[in-house]
């Protein structure tokens, strides 16, 4: 007997490192991924939003990885999102990441798809005019402001707007680090208009999509009422992001770093697993703020920098793995990326996470709430 067919899947595959050379990197990841599609029963039409994690040495593959993911995927484009990474596990260069679900999702006019639980991803905002051409050489916050524009007017395009905004992770470089505080502005003035500001992440890397980028933006939103989590930390009151966003049954949350969330403070300088811990715990807290378990954690996106790249051997990525497990306990098993950055937003972290959960059905008093499965798989 077959077993069900899982609400939704994230699968991740990445080229063989021995694949390197520009054609051969994008056909071999391409490939892949289509062999786990078959493996897992699905067709390119199930993709609803694909990522696609370059390494900073790759950044001329972007094009011809598009070219070759449309032939993969035929009409059925999902939104796309690109990451540019410091470095990727198991020393590849490209790898791919895809949320999947059974029935296809809706279709927008602004060529993106809508998953069943009423999710709109967008693909990677720019700082780019009509033209395509970069806006405020040199301006950091006037960027910023114009890649939520650009992401607001994709929203209405498909009868949604910024107030509809769960998540907005930002990726930009070290040489900005001390104008990014600057970006509160624009968030002020163009997030939050329904009361809930989105949750947010921020992440350095050497390089970005193309030269005189200084920001790139992706949003997530839902067409759900949304409700700000908060398990109580007063430094929210005053920032231009929440800790979680409930909408419908998903919990879209901040990144969260090894942070005191009273007194501010960065917590285990230098332990890579002790930060781990503390970042878990965090996320831990949010869901069970928002009613839901560590078992309902579904996916995180782990973001690591230099200094735990450097150790990365067998032995540093089984101390992560425990010390996730130890936070979570073992009732939680959430689909783990990893990419590597140049730095977090404060020289202390060597770990940011972007965590995803989807929280039990709700049910009359008394009876008990199941908690969906997590089939989530990948060969990486």
């Amino acid at each position: 007997m077959s077993a069900p067919v899982p609400p939704a899947m994230h699968l991740t595959t990445t080229a063989a490192p021995a694949d390197r050379g520009t054609s051969a990197e994008a056909r071999s990841v391409c490939a892949r991924l289509e062999a786990l599609l078959r493996q897992h029963g699905r067709a390119p039409g199930d993709i609803l939003h694909l990522t696609e994690y370059i390494d900073v040495t790759a950044l001329g593959l972007r094009d011809e990885l598009a070219v070759m993911a449309a032939e993969l995927l035929g009409p059925h484009l999902p939104a796309r999102t690109t990451v540019v990474a410091e470095a990727l596990p198991a020393g590849a260069r490209v790898a791919l990441a895809v949320r999947l679900d059974p029935g296809g999702g809706d279709a927008l006019p602004a060529g993106l798809r809508e998953a069943r639980d009423g999710t709109v991803v967008l693909p990677t905002v720019l700082p780019l005019d009509r033209h395509g051409d970069i806006t405020h050489p040199g301006d950091f916050p006037r960027q910023y402001a114009q890649c939520l524009r650009s992401a607001d007017a994709l929203l209405r395009g498909v009868g949604l707007t910024l107030d509809h905004a769960v998540t907005t992770y930002d990726y930009s470089t070290p040489a900005t680090r001390r104008a990014y505080p600057l970006c509160a502005g624009p968030r002020r003035e163009l997030l939050g208009g329904a009361g809930v500001f989105p949750g947010a992440g921020g992440i350095l890397v050497s390089r970005l999509h193309a030269p005189g980028v200084l920001v790139a933006l992706d949003v997530t939103a839902s067409r759900h009422p949304l409700a700000a989590v908060n398990p109580g930390w007063r430094r929210y009151d005053t920032l231009t992001y929440s800790p979680g966003v409930r909408a419908g049954r998903t919990l879209h949350m901040s990144g969260f770093a090894a942070l005191d969330m009273e007194t501010q403070q960065a917590l285990h300088p230098g332990d890579a697993a002790a930060q781990t811990t503390e970042v878990y715990r965090a996320v831990r807290t949010v869901i069970e703020a928002a009613g839901g378990g560590p078992e309902d954690l579904v996916h995180t996106q782990e973001f690591l920098c230099p200094p735990v790249l450097g150790s990365l051997d067998a032995g540093a990525n089984d101390r992560l793995a425990e010390a996730r497990a130890g936070a979570l306990g073992p009732r939680a098993r959430p689909v783990v990326g990893s990419a590597g950055c140049a730095a977090l937003l404060r020289r202390e972290f060597l770990i940011e996470v972007f965590p995803t959960a989807v929280l039990p059905a709700r049910t009359p008093a008394g009876a008990p709430a199941s908690a969906p499965g997590n089939p989530h798989e990948g060969d990486a």
